[in-house]
């Protein structure tokens, strides 16, 4: 880190180099690129992870009115109907109905201050904790038969989907770092073997003067971190800024519609770490590549 932090210069010329002014710049934006990718990422596996905490080994129960059919029984008989069958099913933890005005507040977001009016026919929901298997298919026809108008959901069914979405996630945001660090490798090789070619003079000189292909390729690793550094932080803090900005506007939704975007200290940290690992893969590309072309030379 000599070359950024002012310390011994480098005995080649490489900071005149044309493919040294375009090596920060690229691995900026490959930082930033790969920060956001990280962070939505994380962001995503949160969202996941509070949904299968908070509804894994659940079910829900929706009794609809209904206003049209000849000789039903009215909602509140069938949601105490409902009750009972739950509370006596096997597997089934506890059951608790939730009152018109809890229903219509988790419907506000969508509805507005109208999904409470009373006038509004709004179906009934119970909550249904399970400690262990629940036949879900013989429990629909009992709800049925007990209560016209129920239905039943099973998390698990859709907690599954959600979770191959986030893997699915999981694999695109690795695959896009991947391909980030391809395209990193690439510029850094293209970077030293240009500036191996037009020193090749003086890298031949420091050869006679006794100097190893190791003290040549450190020249390169020292200039390539400098180069790589300054632009991580660059990309970091851009990658930073946009994630506060959509931080800050989504803190003004309404949290319902959206999940919670935040970061923990944690994954700030580990977001932090992103220009580190940019250099260090920058100086191991840069020593593999000066040591392969200086080893096939004549």
């Amino acid at each position: 880190m000599a070359l950024f932090f002012g310390g011994r210069p480098s005995d080649l010329p490489l900071a005149r180099d044309p493919s040294s002014r375009f090596l920060a710049w690229i691995t900026a934006l490959m930082v930033f690129l790969a920060a956001l990718a990280l962070a939505g990422a994380m962001v995503v596996s949160d969202m996941a992870r509070r949904w299968d905490s908070g509804l894994a080994g659940g079910l829900t129960v929706q009794i609809a009115p209904l206003p049209g059919a000849a000789g039903a029984p009215p909602l509140d008989e069938r949601v105490e109907a409902a009750l009972t069958v739950l509370r006596s099913a096997p597997g089934v933890k506890s059951a608790t109905a939730l009152t018109a005005s809890d229903t219509a507040r988790l419907l506000e977001p969508w509805l507005g201050p109208e999904a409470a009016d009373p006038l509004l026919p709004m179906p009934r929901l119970i909550d249904v904790a399970t400690d262990g298997p629940v036949d879900v298919a013989g429990l629909t026809l009992r709800l049925k038969s007990a209560a016209p108008g129920a239905t039943l959901d099973d998390h698990a069914v859709w907690l599954a989907d959600l979770r191959a979405f986030t893997g699915a996630v999981h694999l695109a945001a690795l695959g896009v770092v991947a391909l980030i660090g391809g395209a990193g490798v690439m510029s850094v090789v293209f970077s030293v073997r240009t500036g191996l070619a037009i020193h090749r003079n003086v890298v031949e000189l420091l050869h006679l003067m006794g100097a190893t292909d190791r003290y040549v390729s450190r020249q390169f690793e020292t200039h390539v971190a400098g180069l790589s550094l300054r632009g991580g932080l660059a990309g970091l803090a851009l990658a930073v800024a946009v994630l506060g900005g959509i931080l800050h506007v989504s803190s003004g939704l309404r949290a319902s519609l959206l999940p919670d975007l935040t970061l923990a200290p944690w994954q700030w940290a580990a977001l932090g770490l992103v220009p580190m690992a940019a250099v260090l893969l920058a100086m191991a590309t840069a020593r593999w590549t000066v040591l392969r072309t200086l080893g096939s030379l004549p």
